[in-house]
């Protein structure tokens, strides 16, 4: 069996997928409805915004509060943790309870979200081979889109047909059927054998080459300052795309979750892409800032097809979103990959996530502030495209200060 010949096969890999993606599975399917929870429960967009804010907010709490713990759990019990929340959370949105049973139910989405990131990183540490890891970590990360790309086709489909708490119970069930198949996956890769290292003095000192604990504190915190400033536009897009398709642009409901379908579908393809460039050695500064400009670019476009009417504009759009702002993710979680012992992975991992998630939380909440004001869709993109320019400034600071290390060195 592969397992047993420490090559795990694309079984693992599956289910790495499907454990990052599951948690958002509820956020991107109301998001893609939004306009029918939204009539049907009398929302404003600022209260429909909040149910983002919710989820992430609750994520960004549980991966920073509980990386330590996840650091001294098995990988199985945190696998069943994220789908048991998962499910819950999905069971939560079945039930017509209202507004006030919604928002808990997107609260425990977001702690779903509090540990995948983490352990999946540590079983790629841990149970597959070095040459394999890097590569791994874009299709893993690609989980999260392919979650968008399910749900803004799978929720408006099944909301015209069974309404979207009908919608919500059918994610629930899938989601509880994968929980039970990812575990029993994992139970059958073992750990990889620990490597055997010579005690000599020249293995027993200090790697030279090894950053410094100082330079891995940097690092984390620059990851997470970023990952901050680039959540608060990709949410900030994300909820409200299907709304600005339906509701600027004449799209039907079906239409416009396709509109943040194909934002998924290009950020799966973008997310390996990715992957792959820092598998073959590429730093994460200079992706950072094409990834930045390209999102930048995209803001830009939004504002100009909601100016112009131009179904055109929006589609490029949304395929520089899914290519730039979406692909941060695996950039990211690559770097610490490749900086980061096992033993620590679960808490560094969280503090990198907890960033990501701060951005989640604010950026739907002030989103739908600006778009329920008189300046509506067009200073809400103008504003996220002035997030984006942050995040250029931001990775062009990591990539001079990168090269001025190399050239001390």
């Amino acid at each position: 069996m592969q397992a047993r010949t420490g090559r795990p096969g694309k079984s693992l890999l599956a289910i790495l997928l499907v454990a990052t993606g599951i948690g958002p599975l509820l956020s991107y399917g109301l998001n893609a409805a939004s306009d029918l929870v939204i009539s049907e429960l009398g929302l404003s967009e600022a209260q429909f915004g909040l149910l983002a804010t919710a989820c992430f907010a609750c994520a960004a709490l549980g991966n920073a509060a509980f990386g330590r713990f996840a650091d001294r759990q098995p990988d199985s019990r945190l696998m069943v943790l994220v789908f048991a929340m998962a499910t819950l959370a999905l069971v939560l949105a079945a039930i017509p309870g209202g507004y006030v049973l919604l928002l808990v139910a997107s609260g425990m989405a977001g702690l779903a979200q509090s540990f995948p990131n983490g352990v999946t990183n540590r079983i790629l540490t841990e149970r597959v081979p070095a040459d394999k890891r890097i590569g791994w970590i874009g299709i893993k990360q690609s989980g999260v889109q392919v979650s968008q790309l399910v749900a803004s086709l799978g929720f408006p489909a099944l909301a015209a047909w069974i309404g979207w708490h009908g919608a919500s119970a059918v994610g629930a069930v899938l989601a509880g059927l994968l929980g039970i198949v990812a575990v029993r996956v994992l139970s059958s890769v073992p750990l990889l054998p620990a490597p055997l290292v010579p005690v000599t003095p020249a293995a027993s000192a200090p790697d030279a080459a090894a950053p410094a604990p100082t330079n891995i504190g940097f690092l984390i915190g620059a990851l997470a300052a970023f990952g901050f400033v680039n959540g608060m536009g990709v949410q900030a897009t994300n909820v409200y795309l299907s709304l600005f398709a339906v509701r600027e642009m004449g799209f039907t409901l079906v239409l416009g979750g396709m509109a943040a379908a194909m934002a998924g579908a290009i950020g799966v393809t973008a997310r390996v892409g990715w992957g792959r460039m820092m598998s073959r050695g590429i730093a994460a500064p200079p992706l950072l800032l094409l990834l930045a400009s390209m999102a930048f670019a995209g803001a830009l476009v939004f504002t100009a097809a909601g100016a112009t009417g131009s179904a055109a504009l929006l589609w490029l759009a949304v395929a520089l979103h899914g290519a730039s702002a979406l692909g941060v993710s695996v950039v990211l979680m690559a770097a610490v990959v490749r900086s980061v012992p096992a033993s620590s992975m679960a808490r560094a991992t969280g503090l990198v996530s907890a960033g990501q998630f701060g951005g989640f939380t604010i950026g739907p909440l002030a989103m739908g502030a600006l778009i329920g004001s008189p300046g509506g869709f067009t200073l809400g993109w103008s504003v996220t495209a002035g997030v984006y320019l942050l995040c250029v400034l931001l990775a062009l600071y990591l990539v001079v200060r990168r090269r001025r290390q190399g050239r001390a060195a």
